[in-house]
């Protein structure tokens, strides 16, 4: 019993090995032509942009985009360096918008006086912008314009 499950043990490891070496040339071409024996050489970080301007938002629900820098804030049990600026009894020195009331809700719709945990880690779901363009193609179109070109379709037809 031993001796074929360690037959099957090798047998799978060398299947996946030659199938690793076998797709070299497709994950080459992720590399931008870089054969994966060669070490490129990364290209520079691209710029957070940082211009505290709201960014539109794609869909219903999208967590706001942070506008501005946020390298080296600390948010930790202890620290939440966004709640500085961005919490209720802040926002009026700052200026800075304030944290949705739904963040100040548990999980059971309860109202409570300090953001919840749940909703504690900014950075779980907004995120800063770069100043690049997108690694891959993109063809998504926001819901706002899928609805304009559904309308003047209707309308199109109607006439």
């Amino acid at each position: 019993m031993k001796k074929s499950i360690m037959a099957l043990f090798s047998a799978s490891v060398l299947l996946s090995t030659i199938a690793a070496f076998s797709h070299a040339a497709e994950v080459a071409t992720l590399r931008d032509n870089t054969s994966i024996e060669q070490q490129k050489q990364p290209k520079a970080m691209p710029n957070v942009a940082n211009t505290d301007i709201k960014q539109k938002r794609n869909y219903p629900m999208q967590p706001p985009l942070i506008p501005h820098k946020v390298r080296n804030y600390q948010v930790d049990l202890k620290v939440n360096k966004c709640m500085s600026c961005h919490s209720r009894n802040r926002t009026e020195e700052s200026q800075a918008p304030m944290v949705s009331v739904t963040h100040y809700m548990d999980r059971d719709g309860n109202f409570l006086a300090e953001v919840s945990p749940r909703r504690y880690f900014c950075s779980q779901c907004h995120v800063p912008q770069l100043d690049t363009d997108p690694l891959v193609e993109n063809t998504f179109e926001d819901m706002n314009t899928l609805m304009k070109e559904k309308a003047q379709k209707a309308k199109a037809e109607k006439e």
